[in-house]
C-alpha cells in the first residue's frame, strides 16, 4: 500500500509562526546589549558570558530583553545609545549610580513602562527623549545635574503616565497645562527645580494624587493664588512650601483623602478655612511664614503641625477668638481678595493700634480709608457691622460688583466714596446727608450680566445697538486721545530747557549701572509697552514699539560724538542727545567688557522697568541691542544728581540745598521706592540706593534711577540669598554678612541718604577719625543727645529757624529707626512716607477760584486728569495721613 504524502497545511502554520517569532531580536538585543556593557562600567557583568539574557540584572522574554535593573549596584560610566534599540524593554531602572554624561534618547520604545534614573550623574535631557513612549507608566528623573530644560509637549502623548517625578533636576519654566488633563497622571514632583507661574487651571478635576512642587530655588518660584486645588478632590500630598504662592487657602471640603498640606514659607494670607482644621485624614500640616489672620487654628489631635511662626493670627491661643471688630474686618479683607498690604499691617487683636486703613475714636472704627490700593474683589457688606462708621473711602481701585445696601442702615456715615472702580447695579438708597461719590464706574446703575454685558429686555437688537453705540464712542475718545497726546508732546517739547552735565562716573570699586527707571514717553522710534525677546543671533528683539534703530540713536547723539558725553562709568558712557525734540540720555554699554553679567543685567533692566510706573523713577524710553552695540534711552535729569548737590555743589556752580528741598528730595525718594516695593503690580528691591542714584530736576525734585542691581521680592515676608551687590556704606548689616534681600535693605540705605541729608557728610570719610569714619555710628551715638545734635549735627550750610529743627528732628528719628541693626526693628517705607509727607506738605484751604483746574495746563482733559490723579497720591489721602501716628518702635 502506497503511503500518503504530508499535508502542506502543518507545513504552511509552522512556517508562519516561525515568521512571526522574534527571531532577529536576540541576536539585535544582544549587540545592543554588547554596545551598553562598554559605556556602561556594571561590576556585576564583567564576568558574564556573552548571552546578555543571562547577565545579573537583565531579564528577557522570548529571546528579547524586557528589563534591566542595576538599581544602586555602584554601576558608573555612560549610557550608550543603543538603548533605543532594545524595543521590547518595559523597564529601565538605574538609579542610585554614578552613570554621568549625556542621556540617551528612549525614543519610540513603545513598550517602555517603566524608567527610573535618578540619583545619578547625567546633564543633558535630549529633546526627543519622551517621543513615542507610549506605554510609559512612570518615570523617574530626580537628583540628576541636567542641564536646565522644560518639560516638552511628548509627555503629553504618553497617555499611560501615572508617575512623573523630576526633583532636582534643572527643570525650568511652567507646569505643562497638559498635565492637568492626563487621565492617569496621579503622581507630579517638582521640588527644587527653577520654575515658575501659577498652577494651571487645568489641574482643575484632575485625578492628581500628589503634587510636590517645594522649594523651587532663589529667583524662580511659583507664584498666584491656589485656589483650583480646592478643585482637585483626589489629592492626598499637598507640597507648595518655599514658592511665593498668594491668597487665600481655599475650602478643601471636598479632598476627602488629604493626609499631607505643606504651605509654609509663602506669602498665603486670610483665614485658615475651617474645612482644614476639621480634616478627619490629616496627618501633617504646615503653615508657618506666611501672613495667614484670624484665631489661630486648632488641629485634632495626633495631628503634626508648624503653624505658629511668622503669621499674622489674633492671638497665640488656639482656643482665644478674635475681637469682633478683627473678625468683620477680616470679612472686608476677604472682599477685596486678602490683599498683602492689609496682612502685613494688621496684625494683633487691636484693630485701633495702627491699622493700616483703618481710624478709631476711642474703640470705635470711624472711617476705613482704602483708596489708591490697586484691590480687587468687591465691597463686603460685612462693612454694615461698623455702626459708628462715618467715612468709607473706596476710590481708584478695581472693585466690581455691587454698593452693598447694608451700608445704608449706618446712621453716623456720611461719605461713601468709590469714584474710579468698576461697580455696577443699583444704588443703594441711602439717607440725605450721606454723600455718595461714584463717578468712573461706566455700568453703576446698570444690571450687568455674568459675562459683563448689560441684561434688559431688549435682547441681542438692544446689545447690537449698545455695541455699535459704543464703538463709535470709543473710536471718538481714540481720535481725541490721540490728538491730545500730540498737543501733549509738542507742548512738552517746547518747554524742555539747555540740560546740565550730569555725572555718571562711578568711584572705584563700585558698580556703576544705567540711569533709567520706568516706561516713559511713545516717541516715534520707540516707546515700549511690552518685553523684550531674544532673537536667533542672540540681540534683543521688541515687537511693541519700544525698539529704537541705531541710525536715530546716532543721529540723536551727533554719531555718539565727544561733544556730546556726559559722563562714563564702568561699563560704558553716557550721551546727550535729542530725539524728536526730546532730550535724551543714551548709555552706550561696552559689550566687550560687560560678560555675561553685564548682559543679564542690560535685559534684566528692560524686564523690571516695563513693569513700574511714577513719577519719582527715571523712565527708560528705549532700548536697541544690534551687533556690538547695547544702548539704554532713557529721560534725562537736567538738575544733575543728588550727590553733585550735597557733596559737591561748589565744584559743580550749585549752591546749597535749602533744609526744604532736602526735606522735598528726601520725601519724593521715599515715594519712588516704596512704589518699587509695594505698589507696583509686582514688588521689587532696589539694592543700591545712594546719592548718586537719585537724580534731580531743575525744581530739584528727586527720581530714582540705576536698576540694575534690582531684585523681584518674590517673597516679601523671607529672605532670599542672592550675590553681595551694592556699595558699601549704604548695605544693610545683614545683607553685608549674609548676602540675604528684603525689602529692609533699601530702607536702611535711605535711613544713611537721610543722615547725608541732614550732615551734608558722607556715610564714609577717611579724614574723620578711624571711629566716626562710618557716619551711621556717629549719627546714632550723637542723636542721643538731642540739644547737642541740633547744635553740632546739620549741615553748616543750612540755615534753619526753629520750625526747621523741629522737623529736622523728626527726619533724624526716621533716619535713627531706618539703620537699625535688626532689619524688624526697621518702619516700611510707607511709614517713613507718611512721616515725611506732613513735614513738606503744609495743608491750607484755597480759595475758590483756586482749585484743581489751575495746577497744570487749562486744556488738560478731564481723561488726562483722572490720568494724572490716579498716578498720582491723593491729596485727601496726603492730608489724612498727617494724623496718623506712626509708630517705629
Amino acid at each position: 500500500m502506497k503511503a500518503k504524502s504530508p499535508s502542506p497545511l502543518p507545513l504552511l502554520l509552522l512556517f508562519l509562526i516561525l515568521s512571526l517569532l522574534p527571531s532577529s531580536s536576540l541576536s539585535d538585543d544582544s549587540a545592543a546589549m554588547q554596545d551598553i556593557a562598554k559605556s556602561l562600567i556594571v561590576p556585576q557583568w564583567k564576568l558574564a558570558n556573552g548571552n546578555p539574557c543571562s547577565w545579573p540584572g537583565v531579564s528577557c522574554q522570548g529571546g528579547s530583553v524586557v528589563e534591566i535593573n542595576l538599581k544602586n549596584k555602584g554601576v558608573s560610566g555612560e549610557l550608550s545609545p543603543s538603548i533605543s534599540k532594545l524595543s521590547f524593554l518595559k523597564s529601565l531602572q538605574l538609579q542610585k549610580n554614578q552613570i554621568k554624561g549625556d542621556l540617551s534618547s528612549l525614543a519610540n520604545l513603545a513598550s517602555l513602562e517603566s524608567l527610573s534614573i535618578d540619583d545619578n550623574a547625567f546633564t543633558t535631557m535630549p529633546a526627543d527623549f519622551f517621543s513615542g513612549l507610549t506605554s510609559l507608566q512612570t518615570v523617574i528623573l530626580d537628583k540628576n545635574p541636567f542641564i536646565p530644560w522644560s518639560i516638552p509637549d511628548d509627555v503629553s502623548k504618553c497617555v499611560n503616565l501615572v508617575v512623573f517625578s523630576a526633583s532636582d533636576a534643572a527643570v525650568t519654566g511652567n507646569i505643562p497645562d497638559f498635565f492637568g488633563k492626563m487621565p492617569k497622571l496621579q503622581t507630579v514632583t517638582l521640588s527644587y527645580n527653577t520654575m515658575k507661574g501659577e498652577l494651571p487651571a487645568s489641574f482643575k478635576g484632575s485625578n492628581i494624587q500628589s503634587l510636590v512642587l517645594n522649594n523651587q530655588q532663589t529667583g524662580s518660584q511659583f507664584t498666584g493664588r491656589i485656589d483650583v486645588i480646592a478643585s482637585m478632590t483626589q489629592l492626598s500630598v499637598v507640597w507648595l512650601q518655599s514658592n511665593g504662592f498668594t491668597g487665600p487657602i481655599p475650602d478643601l471640603s471636598e479632598l476627602a483623602s488629604l493626609m499631607d498640606f505643606r504651605v509654609r514659607d509663602n506669602s498665603l494670607t486670610g483665614v485658615v478655612p475651617p474645612s482644614l482644621t476639621s480634616s478627619a485624614t490629616l496627618k501633617n500640616v504646615t503653615l508657618s511664614n506666611n501672613k495667614l489672620q484670624g484665631p489661630m487654628p486648632k488641629f485634632a489631635d495626633g495631628v503634626a503641625v508648624d503653624i505658629d511662626k511668622g503669621n499674622q493670627f489674633c492671638s497665640k491661643n488656639p482656643a482665644e477668638q478674635c475681637d469682633p471688630r478683627v473678625t468683620t474686618l477680616l470679612e472686608v479683607a476677604e472682599g477685596f481678595e486678602y490683599p498683602m498690604d492689609l496682612a502685613e499691617s494688621w496684625q494683633g487683636n487691636d484693630p485701633c493700634k495702627n491699622w493700616q486703613g483703618v481710624t478709631c475714636a476711642g474703640q470705635e472704627i470711624v472711617v476705613l480709608n482704602f483708596a489708591n490700593r490697586h484691590y480687587n474683589g468687591t465691597i463686603s457688606s460685612a462693612i454694615g457691622n461698623f455702626a459708628s462708621l462715618q467715612k468709607l473711602i473706596l476710590s481708584n481701585n478695581s472693585l466690581s460688583g455691587r454698593i452693598p445696601d447694608s451700608l445704608t442702615k449706618l446712621q453716623k456715615l456720611t461719605l461713601v466714596d468709590v469714584t474710579n472702580n468698576d461697580l455696577s447695579g443699583k444704588v443703594p438708597e441711602f439717607q440725605q446727608d450721606v454723600e455718595v461719590r461714584k463717578e468712573g464706574n461706566r455700568n453703576i446703575g446698570k444690571e450687568v450680566d455674568s459675562s459683563g454685558g448689560d441684561s434688559g429686555s431688549n435682547g441681542s437688537s438692544s446689545k447690537f445697538q449698545a455695541g455699535t453705540i459704543s464703538g463709535i464712542v470709543i473710536g471718538v475718545l481714540v481720535g481725541i486721545g490721540c490728538l491730545v497726546a500730540v498737543l501733549a508732546c509738542y507742548i512738552r517739547s517746547r518747554k524742555h530747557k539747555e540740560f546740565g552735565w550730569v555725572s555718571t562716573q562711578t568711584p572705584a570699586n563700585e558698580p556703576e549701572l544705567v540711569k533709567i527707571g520706568v516706561i516713559g514717553t511713545n516717541l516715534n522710534d520707540g516707546s515700549w509697552n511690552g518685553r523684550y525677546t531674544q532673537s536667533s543671533t542672540g540681540n534683543t528683539t521688541d515687537s511693541q514699539g519700544m525698539y529704537m534703530s541705531i541710525n536715530a540713536i546716532r543721529s540723536a547723539t551727533n554719531n555718539f560724538s565727544e561733544d556730546s558725553i556726559i559722563g562714563r562709568g564702568g561699563f560704558g558712557v553716557v550721551y546727550k542727545g535729542q530725539l524728536n525734540e526730546t532730550m535724551i540720555a543714551v548709555k552706550r554699554n561696552k559689550v566687550g567688557l560687560m560678560g555675561k553679567k553685564g548682559n543679564e543685567e542690560f535685559r534684566a533692566e528692560i524686564d523690571v522697568l516695563q513693569k513700574v510706573r511714577h513719577r519719582h523713577l527715571v523712565a527708560l524710553l528705549g532700548f536697541c541691542d544690534v551687533g556690538d552695540e547695547q544702548l539704554l534711552v532713557y529721560e534725562y535729569m537736567p538738575g544733575g544728581t543728588l550727590e553733585q548737590h550735597l557733596f559737591e555743589c561748589s565744584d559743580n556752580g550749585f549752591s546749597p540745598l535749602t533744609w526744604k528741598q532736602r526735606l522735598t528730595i528726601a520725601l519724593d525718594v521715599a515715594r519712588g521706592v516704596e512704589y518699587l516695593h509695594s505698589l507696583a503690580q509686582e514688588s521689587f528691591i532696589h539694592r543700591d540706593l545712594k546719592p548718586s542714584n537719585i537724580l534731580l530736576d531743575n525744581d530739584k525734585r528727586a527720581k530714582v534711577s540705576d536698576f540694575g542691581l534690582v531684585k523681584l521680592a518674590l517673597d516679601k515676608q523671607k529672605s532670599m540669598m542672592t550675590r553681595l551687590a551694592g556699595t558699601f556704606g549704604y548695605l544693610a548689616p545683614e545683607y553685608a554678612i549674609t548676602g540675604k534681600v528684603t525689602t529692609k535693605i533699601d530702607v536702611y540705605a535711605f535711613g544713611v541718604i537721610l543722615m547725608e541729608l541732614i550732615t551734608g557728610e558722607r556715610v564714609l570719610d577717611d579724614t574723620r577719625p578711624d571711629e566716626d569714619t562710618n557716619l551711621v555710628y556717629v549719627f546714632r551715638r550723637n542723636i542721643l543727645d538731642k540739644e547737642n545734635f541740633l547744635k553740632s549735627s546739620p549741615d553748616p550750610n543750612l540755615r534753619l529757624d526753629e520750625e526747621d529743627l523741629i522737623s529736622l528732628w523728626e527726619v533724624a528719628e526716621v533716619a535713627r529707626y531706618c539703620t537699625a541693626r535688626e532689619p524688624s526693628q526697621r518702619p516700611d517705607m510707607s511709614h517713613a512716607v507718611n512721616k515725611l509727607a506732613p513735614l513738606v506738605e503744609k495743608w491750607k484751604p484755597t480759595a475758590c477760584d483756586d482749585d484743581d483746574d489751575n495746577d497744570g495746563d487749562v486744556g488738560m482733559s478731564l481723561r488726562g486728569r483722572l490720568e494724572g490723579w490716579q498716578n498720582g497720591e491723593s491729596r485727601f489721602t496726603e492730608w489724612y495721613n498727617k494724623s496718623l501716628s506712626i509708630n517705629y518702635d
